[in-house]
């Protein structure tokens, strides 16, 4: 994403770097790890070939420029974002569309339910798309399980339409059963047009796919299909069916574990990439890149992973010193975790504010929120939490001129003795 149109996130315990910079690409093989085999797609290749070697930043403390027409980086677990490019901007996604199609799927079959291959899913030799295909036959059974990672790993078009029959009877049926399924997840700008995303008329943007993805993420199976590189998958007649992953990443980026990749003439090269490292779990959405969309996404997780650092702000029950209320001062304590992911490089310029609440009063009972601690870098916040009041002093003494103290003074002492003599 270039510098130019590279925009800012802060969400809930996650901030962005402020400065965003270039660095001398360089493509190296990941160690020890088997450079993936050819592009598996006849007869001459995919639209989104197999790199051998992944051209990234070398200095991932940095945020990677990158010209894909839509892009981000966030936590897979939380959703939130750590980095993006025109992230709302709606384009066409390709085969990223299975991934709806997986996830209804997976939501309302069982994995050896066993589907009777309609004759509409099949492709014949010159449709569009069938290059990308199982080679399904009109009439053969196969199980839900198979037509999956028929589907996520060799992204085959001709299974994405079985399913959609098996399940709603038509692919139309089924593209409303995606769309409303869509909406109730909240991804507003998103429209299906096909089960399979031949279509390139349909249309989603790296934030809507960034939620549907988490949907599948946390769907039993998906995880484990998509990580799979290779797989066997019975014919009707003849020897198996070998399907490849065309995810690239996970023969070259360590950590790598899913999820799919798309690429037609008109949406270009996209490609959601899951990875973890260190407990961490990272997602890169990369859409319309003009070549590869791997390494792309490999410099953005880079950045994600080296260029953050995890850092807890406050502590729950944790002394935050005094802070001056109207009448007074308390001892305060900050009355939840906050806890950040944080561009390495801004460590050194972290602020802390105190922040009385404006109705707060001296005395305030124990215990009650008197004000809020919030933590920054220039430009950015982090996040805030509550001050809460851990004990109350004694009042504190009064002001005002020399005479009215010392007036005040006397009459305390006259009310002593006078009690003093009824007692």
């Amino acid at each position: 994403m270039s510098p130019v149109r590279r925009r800012r996130f802060v969400a809930a315990f996650l901030v962005l770097a402020v400065v965003a910079g270039s660095a001398t690409l360089t493509s190296v093989a990941a160690p020890n790890t088997a450079v993936p085999p050819p592009t598996p797609v006849p007869p001459k290749g995919s639209l989104s070939p197999f790199p051998t070697a992944l051209a990234t930043p070398t200095n991932a403390m940095r945020a990677p420029a990158i010209e894909a027409r839509s892009a981000l980086l966030a936590d897979l677990t939380t959703g939130t974002l750590m980095d993006a490019s025109s992230p709302d901007l709606r384009v066409p996604i390709a085969s990223l569309t299975k991934v709806m199609t997986a996830l209804i799927t997976l939501d309302r079959t069982d994995p050896d339910d066993v589907v009777t291959v309609d004759p509409r899913a099949v492709f014949e030799k010159g449709d569009y798309g069938a290059s990308s295909t199982l080679g399904l036959q009109a009439g053969e059974r196969i199980t839900v399980e198979n037509l999956l990672y028929a589907m996520l790993l060799g992204s085959a078009n001709d299974a994405a339409v079985a399913l959609a029959i098996h399940i709603a009877g038509s692919e139309d049926a089924f593209v409303r059963m995606m769309n409303a399924r869509a909406q109730r997840l909240g991804m507003r700008h998103t429209e299906f047009r096909s089960a399979n995303g031949l279509d390139d008329r349909g249309g989603s943007t790296a934030r809507d796919l960034l939620v549907l993805v988490r949907a599948a993420d946390a769907t039993d199976g998906f995880a484990a299909i998509t990580a799979t590189k290779v797989r066997s998958i019975p014919a009707p007649h003849g020897p198996a069916r070998r399907i490849q992953n065309r995810n690239a990443l996970l023969w070259l980026y360590p950590g790598a574990f899913g999820t799919k990749t798309g690429s037609t003439a008109l949406a270009g090269s996209c490609l959601i990439a899951s990875a973890q490292r260190d407990g961490r779990r990272l997602v890169a959405i990369v859409l319309g890149a003009h070549g590869e969309a791997f390494s792309d996404a490999a410099a953005l997780l880079n950045y994600g992973f080296d260029g953050f650092t995890e850092q807890t702000f406050a502590a729950a029950g944790a002394d935050e010193g005094t802070l001056r209320i109207r009448g007074g001062a308390v001892p305060v304590v900050a009355a939840a975790e906050l806890r950040a992911l944080v561009p390495t490089s801004t460590l050194g310029s972290v602020r802390r504010r105190l922040v009385a609440s404006p109705g707060a009063a001296f005395p305030p009972p124990p215990g009650s929120r008197v004000g809020t601690l919030t933590v920054s870098i220039p430009g950015l916040t982090i996040g805030s939490v509550p001050l809460v009041v851990s004990a109350v002093p004694p009042p504190p003494s009064s002001g005002g001129p020399w005479w009215a103290r010392a007036a005040g003074a006397v009459g305390r002492a006259v009310a002593g003795a006078v009690r003093a003599v009824g007692s």
